[in-house]
């Protein structure tokens, strides 16, 4: 499991606290709204609001809250459009980091991403300066436990996965994006749990970090970034290695 991947899986394992519920809940919204507004509100014909409405229900969102959000897709309440924005750069050691957002003023937002990034040994880069490090996958995330990786492994290959990684009770599939919903289906019919399912980014090349205090810098620099009301996410091309990451995530 890649350093991205297994400090992400470790978040998601931890959970959302209550002090940062609401927040988790407004960024949700925000891209069920984008989708909706995208798409549509028929989740049946949008694949994109089908997947932001199941990681807020991920989240324990409200059906109100859910609900109200694709009205504010839709055009139902009259409020200022959101849209979403794409920034790049690079954090210590040389990571290269894109940030995604769901905004109303790109250019707030743009200073808030400047200012976490200058205030943490950061900088923020061009369009284009990091993106082609980064390719789309489809990212689906199952409960493993009591199950043999050999059969996670046939089951997702036959349902046209690309590649699967399984770390104790956590099984991460990777598929093409516009193949998620199928191998989903096909685990779910496969008696598999599945936890979450989302289209991420995995970095084509990474940066090795070996010492725990530059790990803790990238970590909390990308945490401070997550932590912006407008960014949505945040990839990285860190490879920590596992023992200092057990120490610091």
């Amino acid at each position: 499991m890649s350093g991205h991947s297994k400090w992400s899986t470790i978040k998601r394992q931890k959970g959302v606290k209550d002090a940062a519920r609401g927040q988790a809940f407004t960024k949700a919204a925000r891209l069920i709204t984008v989708a909706a507004r995208e798409g549509g509100g028929n989740p049946d014909a949008n694949f994109k609001l089908r997947l932001a409405i199941e990681a807020a229900r991920g989240l324990n969102m409200p059906k109100d809250n859910i609900e109200r959000a694709i009205t504010k897709g839709t055009g139902g309440d009259g409020s200022k459009p959101l849209e979403e924005a794409l920034y790049e750069g690079y954090g210590p050691s040389g990571v290269a980091l894109l940030i995604e957002a769901v905004t109303d003023n790109k250019m707030r937002t743009a200073s808030e991403v400047r200012s976490v990034l200058d205030r943490t040994g950061g900088t923020l880069a061009g369009q284009g300066a990091v993106s082609f490090l980064f390719n789309s996958k489809g990212v689906i995330e199952v409960d493993a436990s009591g199950k043999e990786a050999d059969d996670l492994l046939m089951a997702a290959a036959t349902a046209g996965a690309d590649d699967v990684e399984v770390e104790g009770d956590t099984g991460l599939v990777y598929t093409k994006p516009e193949a998620i919903d199928k191998v989903k289906k096909a685990l779910e019919q496969n008696n598999y749990s599945v936890k979450s399912s989302e289209i991420s980014k995995e970095a084509s090349s990474t940066v090795k970090i070996t010492d725990e205090a530059q790990a803790e810098k990238v970590l909390s620099l990308v945490e401070k970034l997550e932590d912006l009301e407008d960014v949505q996410r945040v990839y990285a091309n860190f490879d920590i290695a596992t023992e200092v990451m057990e120490k610091v995530a």
